[in-house]
């Protein structure tokens, strides 16, 4: 079995949104409200990352021999991850309209709370800084790290419950999916029947306070180990 292999014989991948518009403004934008507009969707450098990313992708599942018809692309509802698994889809040449492609709420932006919406991105690391202390609690009006590990295990069970032998492209966001990598590596070498057992056994504070290890760059695709 690959390394990026688990449950009903899925394969899992994790793309980070290209560069967006908030991005290249130094602004959070964290709450649904915001982050679905428009105007905050990719900017142009990070269509490019996204079009790299696809054919990077296109290469390793080309490599892997899996053919285009058991991709599925599960994609965040917020603008800039919408706009990277559609240039994404266009580069594999699948339909972006059709079932292989599936906006999933639960795989949307972290909420950084209100104190921080539409402010600088410096403050990340305050927020960092908090999840390393107790990552149970979020900012003020905002999600922790363990709220997001709840979520994102309802996306994986939705997943796993509906593909089966597919190749699975997660799109999705710097903090989401830096926590997803983890969980993952902890569950790995958990004892647990089922990918939701070993996800609920991970949801400690020795292991969620350490998500920062698994960070990735706008556009970064990865396997997920």
């Amino acid at each position: 079995m690959d390394s990026s292999s688990v449950g009903n014989n899925n394969r899992y991948w994790v793309l980070r949104h290209g560069k967006s518009i908030p991005n290249e403004r130094g602004l959070v934008v964290s709450s649904m409200e915001n982050g679905v507009l428009p105007e905050y969707q990719l900017a142009p450098d990070g269509v490019a990352q996204a079009r790299l990313a696809g054919e990077s992708f296109l290469q390793q599942l080309k490599e892997s021999n899996i053919e285009l018809d058991k991709v599925r692309i599960c994609y965040s509802p917020f603008s800039r991850t919408t706009h990277t698994a559609r240039v994404v889809a266009k580069v594999l040449n699948l339909p972006f309209d059709a079932p292989q492609c599936k906006m999933m709420e639960d795989l949307r932006e972290r909420y950084f709370g209100p104190t921080f919406e539409l402010k600088s991105h410096d403050k990340y690391p305050e927020i960092w800084a908090l999840d390393e202390k107790d990552p149970f609690m979020g900012p003020e009006g905002g999600e922790s790290a363990d709220d997001i590990v709840s979520r994102l295990a309802t996306a994986m069970k939705s997943m796993e419950a509906e593909y089966q032998r597919c190749a699975i492209l997660v799109v999705s966001h710097g903090d989401p999916l830096q926590m997803l990598q983890n969980v993952f590596h902890s569950a790995k070498q958990q004892e647990g029947d089922g990918l939701a057992e070993k996800f609920q056994l991970s949801r400690v504070a020795s292991v969620l306070s350490q998500h920062r290890k698994f960070a990735l760059l706008t556009g970064e695709l990865r396997p997920l180990i």
